[in-house]
């Protein structure tokens, strides 16, 4: 029974490592210039600091908050 256990974690423990792979890879596609939301400038820094990102700061905050 022990053998069952023991498989079933190590199983649970790999698909853990690979959830947490797939979250740390940047999105995919370029950075907009732009926010969707507001239409401001995303700062270069942003960008380069998020990968794929399409909202300003303060967007993306009001989105998070929201829950959406």
């Amino acid at each position: 029974m022990s053998d069952l256990f023991d498989r079933a974690s190590d199983l649970e423990q790999l698909q853990r490592e690979e959830a947490l792979a797939r979250h740390r890879r940047p999105a995919a596609g370029p950075s907009y210039s732009h926010c969707e939301d507001c239409g401001d400038d995303i700062p270069a820094i942003r960008r380069q600091a998020m990968p794929g990102c399409t909202r300003c700061i303060t967007c993306q905050e009001v989105q998070e908050r929201s829950g959406r």
